[in-house]
């Protein structure tokens, strides 16, 4: 049983045309599990796939993960696996991960030379920040007791092939946020007879912005974004109602908890001085991603051997992950694996013209199945 690289890149393509949204990869999940069975894997169906390899008589395990969900973006490439499920495409590269880690699973069932077990975790949701949680809630840890957990993500941008990770803060903390704010709404040309909401709500947006310029310590590397402004108001008639959403990223529990606090403080003060009422929903979404020092070392120790550019302390990433759920567990790395700078393989993540890299689909198989023999040792 070889590793078919041609047959891991129709696969990913058939995974690139039929995208699935958050708990909603039922195809993808039924041709994951399927694969893994085909490949004498102990195979486990719920709110993911868990595929189980053993080897030797070593007791330790480890878990490798891999996400499957898609985004609600709709597809402008050219290339022929477009995406067809009008309005959703894999604008993030889940479905090279889904096929690096099935490719990962043939390599070591093929040369089982490790001494212990492997847990293949294929997890759904994690853009929407809920599939980890889900599995973890379902009993992943007390059924499948692994020691370490890994995962990779592609990197646009970056030189094919490179792998970069850090001990320590990998990944922002997502949290979202609502602000409702009611005044009194009038006409357009008499604005003093009522309390406006857009004034007011222009002066929360402004004033939010301090709160890292002013509030936090330079180099924090935190975010604040207002994202959206809904009004009630029409061309003649001035709103009494707004609401601002958007989006906070934050490199420390401490910084993300003073955001919100800082945050309640600018809508009080501003309600108190308009004489209005603004009130201020805080959503933590993701938590911050923390890599454990012993297994981050690992991956720089086995991307070096395997001669691969290696970065081995990288500044943190200010987009957010779903693995924190599972580091936040166990001890583990999230490390990112470069997919190239030429075209649609170096458009941003999310963006609507971009595409994992099938070159990654020798690498990255390789690159798990020599970090399972390290971990584990050879038999």
């Amino acid at each position: 049983m070889t590793v078919d690289v041609s047959e891991l890149i129709a696969l990913r393509r058939d995974l690139h045309q039929h995208p699935e949204l958050g708990f909603q990869e039922e195809r993808t999940k039924r041709i994951v599990a399927d694969y893994l069975r085909n490949l004498g894997l102990e195979v486990h169906e719920g709110v993911g796939v868990v595929g189980v390899l053993r080897a030797g008589k070593g007791n330790r395990a480890i878990g490798l993960r891999a996400d499957m969900d898609a985004l609600p973006i709709s597809e402008v490439g050219s290339h022929t696996h477009i995406s067809q499920n009008s309005g959703v495409m894999h604008a993030c590269g889940h479905d090279g991960h889904t096929t690096m880690l099935l490719g990962a699973a043939k390599q070591l069932a093929s040369d089982p030379s490790f001494d212990g077990t492997v847990v293949f975790i294929f997890q759904p949701n994690e853009e929407l920040g809920l599939g980890a949680k889900a599995m973890l809630e379902e009993g992943f840890l007390q059924q499948f007791q692994i020691e370490e957990v890994y995962a990779i993500h592609n990197l646009p941008g970056a030189p094919l092939g490179q792998v970069s990770t850090r001990s320590g803060l990998i990944c922002s903390s997502e949290s979202i946020f609502k602000i409702s704010i009611q005044g009194q709404g009038g006409h357009a040309s008499m604005p003093q007879a009522g309390r406006d909401a857009i004034t007011i709500g222009a002066e929360v947006v402004r004033t939010l912005q301090t709160i890292v310029s002013r509030k936090l310590a330079p180099g924090a590397g935190a975010v604040v974004s207002v994202t959206e402004f809904i009004t009630d108001g029409q061309r003649n008639v001035l709103p009494g109602s707004a609401t601002l959403k958007g989006d906070v990223r934050a490199r420390s529990p401490q910084d993300r908890e003073d955001i919100e606090r800082y945050m309640r403080q600018t809508a009080q003060g501003v309600a108190i001085t308009h004489d209005v009422s603004i009130d201020v929903e805080f959503d933590n979404e993701f938590m911050e991603t923390i890599n454990a020092e012993e297994p981050t070392e690992a991956v720089v120790r086995v991307a070096e051997a395997s001669g691969l550019d290696t970065i081995g302390n990288r500044e943190p990433m200010s987009f957010s992950e779903d693995f924190a759920q599972f580091t936040a567990a166990v001890p583990g790395c999230f490390l990112l694996l470069g997919n190239g700078e030429e075209g649609a393989h170096g458009q941003p993540l999310h963006s609507n013209d971009y595409d994992f890299n099938d070159e990654l689909l020798e690498i990255g198989p390789k690159l798990w199945a020599d970090l399972v023999r390290d971990r584990l040792g050879r038999k």
